[in-house]
């Protein structure tokens, strides 16, 4: 088993040892090779979607077990909840007004589980919430985001409320797990089932983003054209990229962590 970590140990050291510029490419070059894979086997892009819906659902439900078994929220950001369950409120209700397909119904599953969460960190176990580090000011992200859709949304014919709606939501999914990296940051230290939660999200924004790219490709680009014209295809594309790299350095330290057989994620200072 010791023989089968070393080369697995090898690589990671190695990578950790270059300087930022190599690891970006590095990442560039892992996220293309996936995508190359995932062209391959999945022939309908849009079980990517799903799949990424699947995944919150799945981060979601961790989250559930811990809150229910350990009986402790501690490290956990409500502030990250709070922010996913405005999203999704939000996106539900684009949903009713604008299309409604499977994608309505599994928003619906986890927008009622995040309630659910929010409720159980702010009274149940309220006395084990990590206040004090949940310290990420959410107008930070919540103003600008309203801001930037009112300015660059949709141009579809649907009503102007329903475009910005939509516009907002998709720039504030983007930046939901903020609060969530800066109570990690705080901590150093992230127990098995809070890091188990933030790397299910991680790759529920790479498949949501693989999702978009692939579609981006196989029309040829009139995927873009369909969402409108001016900025706002740009910024899709753009948000779902950055959904994905924001997590991209902590899902590499937890696949570091899980390889070295550690139950507890430690984090460098500087990650997150």
């Amino acid at each position: 088993m010791k023989a089968a970590k070393r080369p697995i140990h090898a690589v990671t050291t190695w990578v950790h040892r270059q300087p930022p510029k190599v690891k970006a490419f590095l990442g560039v070059v892992s996220a293309m090779t996936a995508l190359v894979f995932l062209r391959m086997i999945v022939h309908d892009h849009d079980n990517l979607f799903v799949a990424a819906e699947a995944v919150h659902a799945l981060g979601i439900s961790v989250l559930i077990y811990k809150l229910t078994k350990e009986k402790t929220c501690a490290g956990l950001s409500l502030k990250t909840q709070e922010l996913t369950a405005l999203f999704l409120a939000v996106r539900l209700y684009c949903s009713f007004v604008m299309e409604f397909d499977i994608h309505t119904v599994l928003d619906s599953a986890t927008l009622v589980t995040t309630l659910w969460v929010i409720y159980m960190i702010r009274f149940s176990l309220k006395a084990s919430y990590m206040e004090d580090k949940d310290n990420f000011a959410i107008y930070y992200v919540v103003i600008p985001c309203a801001v930037l859709s009112v300015l660059i949304h949709p141009s579809t014919h649907h009503h102007i409320i329903n475009k910005i709606s939509w516009a907002f939501c998709v720039y504030l999914e983007a930046v939901s797990v903020l609060p969530q990296l800066r109570v990690m940051q705080n901590t150093k230290i992230v127990e098995p089932f809070t890091a188990h939660y933030v790397f299910a999200l991680g790759i529920a924004r790479f498949l949501s983003c693989a999702h978009w790219v692939l579609q981006v490709l196989d029309t040829r680009g009139r995927l873009l054209t369909a969402l409108g014209y001016g900025f706002w295809p740009i910024m899709v594309l753009l948000s779902e990229i950055v959904q994905t790299f924001i997590l991209a350095d902590f899902c590499y330290y937890y696949v570091k962590s899980l390889m070295g057989g550690q139950l507890v994620l430690r984090l460098p200072s500087g990650v997150v």
